[in-house]
């Protein structure tokens, strides 16, 4: 036999340094567009429109931006868990609306405590139903939560014989001041989006939550506790949209019924546009707070130079924005994948 035939076969040659690393950086730049490019837009937009506008950067405006809506934007708080779990949560402005009657109705009835606990009941209870029908019974978050929707608004319509009565916060109530001012809303709302981040990212809970929504059977081969993460998710949604319902009612002093229609929308769309994957695993809280604001934003701009056009020209312009956002996002998840 012959030296060459006893010499290894070579060994098949991998992509040359010098290639894989523009491929490498390619994927971190997309990487860093997806989690962070809602606060560059949002860095962009205000100072365009500070440069533009003697009243956008006023005190004025800027609490009008933070606080009238920041029990709002507790719902893409929520939000945010259910989609890297890969799920969707439709039930949340029908919960903001429940949540706001009960907390009238609690601080009408019994004072400030049951004001703020029974909302906070009654939407850990309807989230730990649908999260039981979604992760236990094996159904569609969209149907679970579409019906969660209907029944909420139902139920809604019952406690107020169907409008007819609206349950007033007392004046003089403790319970009035969660909602009073600019920056009790605000405070509030920021120390929840800390917690939430803390809890995303420095416990056993949030690196479940990422790895159902990365690989839900992976997450189930590696003994995480995949049905349990589901349900705690879906509590946790319901109860921050209730809780949210019931805080406002202090800011506006009344249970009012026709409020939270379409708000399931607004915190979808705040979760995207701050870069969480709609089909889960990769996301956010501080990327939602970014989109959060981006919206608060826009609607305030559309509102100061478009007035005359009416909300019909802010919801297409939400839409635009929305679907930018996801073909971006789809052609930076490709740009990973690829590298």
């Amino acid at each position: 036999m012959s030296p060459s035939a006893l010499r290894p076969a070579p060994l098949p040659a991998g992509p040359a340094p010098d290639a894989a690393q523009p491929a490498a950086l390619r994927a971190r730049l997309a990487s860093h567009i997806q989690r962070r490019g809602a606060l560059a837009v949002l860095v962009l937009m205000v100072a365009i429109a500070s440069a533009t506008s003697d009243t956008f950067p006023t005190w004025s405006n800027i609490s009008s931006i933070l606080g009238n809506n920041a029990f709002v934007w507790l719902l893409a708080l929520g939000m945010t868990f259910v989609i890297l779990t890969g799920g969707i949560d439709l039930s949340v402005g029908s919960l903001y609306a429940l949540g706001g009657v009960l907390g009238a109705y609690g601080a009408h009835t019994g004072g400030t405590w049951l004001a703020i606990l029974l909302p906070l009941a009654v939407g850990a209870v309807w989230g730990t139903v649908q999260g039981l029908l979604v992760s236990r019974a094996g159904m569609a978050p969209f149907i679970v939560t579409l019906a969660g929707l209907l029944g909420a608004r139902g139920l809604l319509q019952a406690l107020t014989d169907e409008g007819a009565t609206t349950y007033l916060v007392p004046p003089g109530s403790a319970f009035r001041h969660l909602g009073a001012g600019t920056w009790t809303p605000v405070l509030i709302v920021a120390a929840l989006f800390a917690l939430g981040a803390l809890l995303l990212t420095r416990t056993r809970f949030g690196a479940t939550v990422t790895a159902l929504g990365g690989n839900e059977n992976a997450a189930t081969l590696m003994g995480l506790p995949v049905a349990r993460t589901k349900v705690l998710v879906y509590v946790l949604s319901a109860t921050l949209a209730a809780t949210a319902g019931a805080l406002g009612s202090a800011r506006l002093g009344s249970g009012v019924t026709t409020i939270g229609v379409g708000y399931e929308l607004t915190a979808i769309a705040s979760v995207v546009i701050g870069g969480t994957l709609l089909t889960g695993g990769s996301g956010s809280i501080g990327g939602t707070a970014s989109g959060v604001l981006v919206l608060a934003v826009i609607h305030n701009l559309i509102d100061h130079y478009f007035s005359q056009y009416g909300s019909a020209f802010t919801d297409t312009v939400n839409g635009a924005f929305l679907a930018v956002v996801v073909l971006a996002q789809t052609l930076l998840s490709r740009t990973r994948q690829t590298d």
